[in-house]
């Protein structure tokens, strides 16, 4: 019997100056479908952002494709793998940013913290002197974060601009070190920072991706899982697929004790959401996971076009 080879997932960003980025669209979602290559990108005047997944020698087409668009010769990938299609279409879209701040005059191209690979971080988060903040959204620290590490508990990234100011007077004279899933949004939220007058600011390279592929978990300080934005859910160290699901009904990771609750139903409640609901929107989701538990063992996907509208 032959053994399927791991499907290859990969995640990358790159801050560039695209003057017409929707010149670029058609091309880029053209070579993604000719090799099978399925996830989401996404395409703005600042650069680009997403996850895909496909074979090893798919993905490398795709990627060498990128590498021919402005300012992203040296584009970085942070790879893992998975045994299932971690995604079901390919989407390429156009956005106003790529990772959504709200802050049109940031610009990380202009100026950043200071870098700090993985095999450095422990020893700056364990200074008595640096305060760590973790970036991301409150959901994503649910599942895991670095040990000490603050939790501005927003609701999306938009929110930390406003966090940031509201704390200000507690950071002014600190060394502050951040960190988000592969590194973006602490481009931004570093560039933030220093626009308002900060300077001692620095973020880990690569994100927490690149610190659980690299950093052995008998060093780690990271506690928990890390939730990605795709079908695995969530990784840990070795970038292994994690143990949280997907509530399909919210989108909400859902950890192993929090499926053993009795307000959990597969494809229609979780915890946190059960409340939130009423019984004709359960039922809808109840009727939409049986539509997919029937596509799938037809050997199908339940999903819409390929194509979507930006």
């Amino acid at each position: 019997m032959i053994v399927p080879a791991p499907i290859r997932v990969a995640a990358l960003y790159r801050f560039a100056r695209f003057p017409d980025p929707a010149a670029l669209r058609v091309p880029l979602l053209a070579v993604c479908a000719a090799n099978h290559v399925k996830g989401t990108l996404l395409l703005a005047r600042e650069g680009i952002n997403g996850t895909i997944a496909g074979t090893a020698d798919a993905i490398d087409i795709v990627l060498a494709h990128i590498r021919t668009l402005p300012d992203c010769a040296e584009l970085e990938v942070k790879d893992s793998s998975a045994e299932t299609p971690p995604f079901l279409r390919m989407k390429v879209r156009l956005k106003r940013e790529i990772v959504t701040m709200g802050q049109p005059d940031i610009d990380p191209l202009a100026g950043t913290g200071h870098y700090v690979k993985p095999a450095d971080w422990n020893a700056l988060i364990a200074s008595p002197d640096t305060v760590v903040i973790d970036t991301r959204n409150d959901y994503e620290v649910k599942v895991g974060t670095f040990a000490g590490a603050i939790d501005p508990a927003t609701k999306s990234f938009s929110d930390f601009p406003a966090w940031f100011r509201a704390h200000r007077g507690e950071l002014a004279d600190k060394k502050i070190a951040m960190f988000c899933t592969g590194g973006i949004r602490c481009e931004k939220s570093t560039a933030f920072l220093k626009a308002e007058g900060l300077e001692d600011v620095y973020h880990l390279e690569g994100g927490i991706l690149k610190y659980l592929e690299q950093v052995p978990a008998s060093e780690s300080r990271w506690q928990g899982e890390c939730f990605v934005f795709d079908q695995r859910v969530a990784v840990g160290h070795g970038l292994m697929a994690g143990t949280h699901s997907l509530c399909h009904a919210c989108r909400m990771p859902v950890s192993a004790e929090e499926r053993d609750s009795g307000l959990y139903v597969e494809g229609v409640s979780c915890p946190a959401c059960h409340d939130h609901r009423d019984d004709t929107q359960r039922a809808g989701y109840a009727e939409r996971h049986r539509q997919v538990l029937l596509a799938q063992a037809r050997g199908d996907a339940h999903v819409g076009a390929v194509i979507t509208k930006t």
